[in-house]
């Protein structure tokens, strides 16, 4: 929402289009959840060449980049998305791929702390994680109870690499697909506690509607 979708006229409807504000007043009076994905990594904006880690990707995927001249800019779209949160403070919003803020946690726990009525989820984004162990684990301590786990897409031994980034204090592996993380992985070695409000707990308390049976520690 924001880059990829357009109104009868030919023009970007933007993420805090006025004319979706009834949806989300709608979802904060019935208790439901919005999920959102706005936005791409900053990469995506950026030049194609050998300063851009994101490079390979880029080559591989090229629809994925985001010309400047034909696009709203990173900073526009994350600042569309974030007027929506704040005009609807009765609205619960599950911010996707850690607001494409996992490379600066610092600005994503400023964000949390502004935004009550924000959560967020780690899918396809584990690599920032995993190249900044400390900080995460940090990250993770402090907002134990607004975190998701999310992925992207079902394989199952993709899963090996989010749980042994979150649940280990393994050094120097590598991540699964080499355009989303040339650089090495290091394990945050989690505690339980929070691995538990990561994997389930926090989804319970956001969808009480959720099968409790399904977790043999409730």
């Amino acid at each position: 929402l924001g880059l990829t979708d357009w109104d009868s006229k030919g023009q970007r409807i933007a993420i805090n289009d006025p004319r979706l504000a009834p949806v989300w007043e709608a979802c904060g009076k019935n208790g439901i959840p919005v999920l959102i994905h706005s936005g791409e990594p900053s990469s995506f904006w950026d030049p194609k060449d050998k300063y851009n880690e994101r490079w390979l990707e880029l080559r591989q995927k090229p629809g994925r980049f985001r010309d400047p001249a034909t696009n709203p800019s990173f900073e526009e779209v994350l600042a569309e998305q974030h007027a929506i949160f704040e005009k609807h403070p009765n609205t619960l919003f599950i911010n996707a791929h850690l607001g494409w803020m996992g490379n600066d946690l610092d600005r994503l726990g400023a964000h949390l702390d502004r935004y009550p009525n924000v959560y967020t989820e780690i899918g396809a984004v584990l690599a920032e994680l995993g190249r900044q162990p400390q900080r995460a684990r940090q990250f993770f301590k402090d907002y134990q109870d607004r975190i998701l786990f999310g992925k992207d897409s079902y394989s199952v031994s993709e899963y090996y690499t989010y749980f042994r980034v979150l649940e280990t204090d393994d050094e120097y592996f590598d991540y699964y697909r080499k355009r989303h993380a040339h650089w090495k992985m290091y394990g945050l070695a989690l505690p339980d506690s929070i691995l538990q409000k990561l994997y389930y707990k926090n989804a319970l308390s956001l969808f009480p509607n959720l099968d409790r049976t399904l977790f043999d520690s409730l």
